[in-house]
């Protein structure tokens, strides 16, 4: 028996990293899966992978993609009881560097979108039912060219804990995980351009336990925020960062 037998997960942001890895995790362990991606190209990828799963192209960053999504999910399924809001923006770049524009996409993906998606699913998440706001060690750490990306993830876990306490009444879990150091694709993404490698050796010297962390790890983390076994949590921010931010 599965963990997350009979439940319905909606995974935003799930073709890649520490998304990919947490679909794979919540099919192992009995749910049923959707994932989004704004890539089709990389959902076909995701969706081959994966299997028997729901793959929906939505950009997490566009609030007008919310409510369709929401609307496609109550024609598939009878509810959701599992909401992973996964897809973020992690650029990282100095003070000089950043304009409106490049602003706005980080904020509107990291913070805006989660919120929009929360209030568009809402009437169909279960009773209870668990989302999951995936945000940074990033949030609790001073590092270099993080400036908004940091200040994004710092709201998100904020945000998580005060949709808590109002959605609560509903029976609706709101938690945050926030992954330390992790190897991911999205770690090559980090600058406007290649990879930063002088930013990648800082990273990881964060990290008292001197690794990086791996997508299995997160993922499994998240099964636990997933399940019941974690239904007398509520409001927390799981740091899963191998002792950075803490130590």
């Amino acid at each position: 028996m599965g963990r997350l037998d009979g439940k319905f997960a909606l995974i935003t942001g799930g073709t890649s990293g520490i998304g990919l890895e947490t679909a794979r995790q919540f099919l192992l362990e009995g749910a049923t899966v959707a994932i989004t991606g704004r890539n089709e190209q990389a959902l076909a990828a995701a969706k081959a992978q994966l299997g028997d799963v729901l793959a929906i192209h939505s950009d997490a960053g566009d609030i007008t993609h919310q409510q369709p999504l929401a609307a496609l999910l109550q024609e598939q399924w009878p509810r959701l009881d599992i909401l992973f809001a996964n897809a973020g923006d992690v650029t990282h770049q100095p003070l000089e560097a950043w304009d409106e524009a490049s602003y706005d996409r980080v904020m509107n993906t990291n913070l805006k979108g989660p919120l929009f998606l929360i209030q568009a699913l809402q009437p169909l998440l279960s009773n209870p039912s668990s989302v999951i706001l995936c945000g940074s060690v990033s949030a609790r750490i001073g590092l270099p060219l993080s400036s908004v990306y940091a200040a994004s993830k710092a709201a998100l876990i904020s945000l998580a804990r005060t949709l808590s306490a109002e959605l609560l009444v509903k029976g609706i879990r709101v938690n945050s995980l926030s992954p330390g150091p992790t190897e991911t694709p999205a770690l090559n993404k980090l600058g406007a351009g290649n990879a930063d490698e002088a930013l990648k050796a800082e990273i990881r010297k964060l990290v008292p336990l001197g690794r990086l962390g791996s997508t299995t790890e997160l993922a499994k983390a998240a099964v636990y925020l997933a399940s019941d076994e974690s239904a007398y949590v509520v409001g927390t921010d799981l740091l899963v960062a191998g002792g950075a931010g803490m130590l």
